[in-house]
């Protein structure tokens, strides 16, 4: 199998299916079970060079099953999640650009509030830029902030708790709604 014979592996994808997408099912994949199996038969066809020779093959293929499941969930999750921030964000700029039509000067600080967020973040050091972009404007979490800069997950930790604290100092709170006073 290891040689690249096809005939052998269909008959381990054959014996191992059902138990693959039985676990898919149960570690959460549901609906999309058949392509996360789909995915780990790839995978482990893949990198049967890393297989080592007389060990089982079942519970090998079935972490690359369990991983790939892992994995679909929490894109799934993210993705549920960054639609419903995409939804309040859409909300919140027709709210503000309902009060923008009635008040030019609220438009103007929502505009210039971001300018001077995205300003702020440019003066950060590079590291630091890169893993804010990473974690808030591209929406990775904490491992794959790691694993796509390469650094070990407690840098990126280090990293991002000081390039927070340096915005925070860096800028003013927002001003809050401005009041009428009734002079009498």
């Amino acid at each position: 199998m290891r040689a690249g014979d096809r005939d052998a592996y269909a008959v381990l994808v054959r014996r191992y299916a059902a138990d693959a997408r039985r676990l898919a099912v149960l570690a959460g994949a549901g609906a999309d079970a058949d392509d996360v199996v789909q995915v780990a038969f790839v995978k482990a066809y893949r990198t049967l060079g890393s297989f080592h020779d007389g060990a089982p093959f079942r519970p090998w293929l079935l972490r690359i099953v369990l991983n790939e499941a892992r994995n679909a969930t929490r894109s799934a999750r993210r993705y549920r999640a960054a639609a419903g921030r995409s939804a309040v964000l859409d909300a919140a700029a027709l709210t503000v650009s309902a009060a923008a039509a009635d008040d030019p000067a609220a438009s103007a600080l929502t505009a210039e509030r971001r300018a001077e967020l995205l300003a702020a973040v440019r003066t950060l050091p590079e590291p630091q830029q890169r893993v804010v972009v990473c974690r808030y404007l591209l929406d990775l979490d904490e491992e794959e902030t790691a694993t796509v800069l390469g650094w070990p997950r407690g840098t990126v930790k280090s990293r991002l708790y000081r390039a927070l604290r340096k915005l925070r100092a860096g800028l003013e709170p927002a001003p809050g709604p401005v009041q009428e006073v009734d002079h009498g």
